[in-house]
């Protein structure tokens, strides 16, 4: 491709992020000469992270689409390619250049959604000789400080009373200011486990040609994870692919989506789940459209999508998703560094090959490296469940989820991650630590019959590691766990582990210890 003539001469450069894909952003409503709109493909980016390989091909490819879109709507467009040699690869010094090649006046960036690139665009800012105008991306519903204007004050954040909130502001399943069926939450309807021959729709996979982008990035050098088939990659694109996969999901998952949300199963990895999360952090859709097309989809025919299926999802979009940016925003940076257990241990190697014969894990874990993609139950209680159980330290649990989904932006990994999954926040995300023994893993999934490894049996030389463990972690952190440090109400969470616990004799006790010594002494081996 031969190099566009950008830069010339702009009042105004505008820099978009590669997250800030908004197709109805307040910018494009004004077509002006003097405005030139820059996006670029960066080391800055790509090396950050230990990224999959289909991440990196996902953001660069929907980022040359959008750049194409705006060049066709009129706009003035600079895409600095990976191999363009006036690439700097950081974003701040490639700024300054083309600020000062285009002799602008006046640069305008939208509102980051990581903290890192917040502080390095704001440093900027105060140093780019230029006026600055900074814009939101009114993509989301609430505005960063709004979940810590809500708690202020409060030890915790109450996702069902923000959630409830965000019911009231949208009216989504509201009727007359009371919930839609009377209740707020049907989720107690959603824990189903299929039955073993169930066969789901096949998950809607696209067909794009990213050869030329994917050599692009290997002969850079870009160090990347996991594989990808660049001839027809599945992901969407651009915001045509996104609606057709969200139309998919409302047609043919939507009516299952509820039951078997929390359903794994070997054989299909996608399940029920819509898969739009890429598409929704790199705001091709925004929530609150995403939320009307489910809740038409259920008033349309609410006897096959029932009220339960549309409340789990609307409650994942404008509850769990825009709860977790508020938190993100709450208590960054230091959140970043929390560790409330005190946790150290190396993650196992396992987890970047998959090579483990614990088939919950292998199966997580190929999937994760083959699709770049796992639904919130393999990567809450597989996963992380695991390296929660294993004492594995939150900065290498975090480098991994942040590299290995193609979904994963800091601002909703980590809080996944950190919070709700290794409880290094001390029980500001989660209201208990997420934790189980095997029976949980088989009990909502078919994976255990094929496992080298029992899971009925506990202490024995095949015993599944998730039950030993199990016990092995609420042991050594029962002090941390009912400690006054820890959310409020937590004895009363744990009251039924710890009564069970205390009530087994004490050489079923020290059995289950000694065994839980010796797996952690051998994780790799496992």
């Amino acid at each position: 491709m031969p190099p566009r003539p950008e830069p010339r001469e702009a009042r105004v450069v505008r820099l978009v992020l590669g997250d800030q894909l908004v197709h109805d952003h307040p910018w494009w409503r004004r077509k002006e000469t003097d405005i030139l709109y820059v996006l670029m493909e960066v080391r800055q980016e790509t090396d950050y992270a230990h990224h999959h390989i289909q991440k990196v091909l996902g953001f660069f490819g929907a980022m040359r689409r959008f750049a194409e879109h705006l060049r066709t709507a009129g706009h003035r467009v600079l895409y600095l390619r990976l191999d363009d040699p006036r690439n700097q690869q950081d974003i701040t010094l490639n700024l300054r250049w083309v600020l000062d090649a285009c002799r602008a006046a006046t640069f305008g960036y939208m509102l980051p959604d990581e903290h890192r690139l917040d502080q390095q665009l704001k440093r900027f800012a105060t140093e780019c000789g230029a006026a600055v105008e900074v814009a939101d991306t009114h993509h989301f519903l609430t505005h960063r400080n709004e979940l810590a204007d809500l708690f202020k004050g409060k030890k915790q954040y109450l996702m069902e009373r923000f959630y409830r909130v965000m019911r009231e502001r949208t009216g989504l399943l509201m009727q007359g200011g009371a919930p839609l069926g009377g209740k707020w939450n049907f989720d107690h309807a959603n824990r189903q486990r299929p039955p073993k021959a169930h066969v789901p729709p096949p998950p809607l996979l696209f067909d794009h040609d990213l050869r030329e982008l994917d050599a692009l990035v290997k002969q850079a050098g870009v160090r990347t994870l996991g594989t990808a088939d660049a001839a027809h990659f599945p992901w969407p694109l651009d915001r045509a692919d996104s609606l057709a996969l969200l139309q998919y999901f409302c047609e043919h998952l939507l009516h299952r989506f509820g039951t078997y949300q929390d359903a794994m199963s070997p054989h299909h990895w996608a399940m029920y789940h819509a898969r739009l999360s890429f598409s929704l952090n790199v705001k091709l859709l925004s929530p609150l459209e995403v939320c009307e097309a489910a809740v038409q989809a259920h008033l349309a025919d609410p006897q096959r999508i029932d009220l339960a299926q549309v409340e789990g999802f609307v409650r994942q979009i404008i509850g769990w998703r825009e709860y977790m940016r508020g938190v993100y925003w709450a208590q960054m940076p230091g959140f970043a560094q929390r560790n409330f257990l005190g946790h150290e241990r190396p993650l196992p190697v396992w987890y970047w090959t998959g090579r483990t014969r614990m088939a919950c894990l292998r199966e997580a874990i190929t999937g994760s490296l083959a699709n770049a993609y796992a639904h919130h139950i393999q990567r809450l209680m597989v996963t992380g469940n695991f390296a929660l159980l294993a004492g594995v330290h939150p900065d290498e649990v975090d480098a991994w989820y942040l590299g290995i989904y193609i979904d994963a932006i800091e601002w909703v990994e980590i809080t996944n991650t950190r919070g709700m999954s290794q409880f290094a926040d001390g029980g500001i995300v989660g209201t208990k630590p997420y934790v189980s023994s095997g029976s949980y893993l088989n009990k909502m999934g078919h994976s255990c019959a094929g496992c080298h490894y029992d899971v009925n049996d506990r202490t024995g030389p095949k015993a599944c590691p998730f039950n030993a463990l199990y016990w092995h972690f609420l042991a050594r952190n029962r002090e941390r766990l009912l400690s006054d440090e820890a959310r409020p109400g937590m004895l009363v969470r744990l009251a039924m582990p710890y009564r069970t616990w205390d009530r087994m004799p004490a050489a079923t006790r020290q059995a289950l210890l000694d065994k839980g010594d010796d797996l952690l002494a051998h994780l790799e081996a496992l």
